[in-house]
């Protein structure tokens, strides 16, 4: 068990939101959680797994939307 389990304000620290984010994110289901009794945790590999999924990638620099108009 060597994941470590974060809490609302942890996840939103790393995340640089506020509490209302992380606990939204649980709400809709779109980030796995861990109930332990009332308290709710997220895995720091779902939170990894959240942003991979999440992060877009930059494409290269695009000449063709510099070009003139004839």
């Amino acid at each position: 068990m060597a994941d470590r389990y974060l809490t609302v304000a942890q996840v939103a620290e790393l995340l640089g939101t506020t509490e209302r984010f992380p606990r939204r994110l649980i709400a809709e289901r779109r980030i796995v959680f861990v109930k332990v009794g009332r308290h709710v945790r997220i895995p720091e590999s779902a939170l990894k797994a959240f942003i991979d999924a999440n992060t877009v990638q930059a494409i290269g620099h695009r000449r063709s939307f510099l070009r003139r108009a004839a």
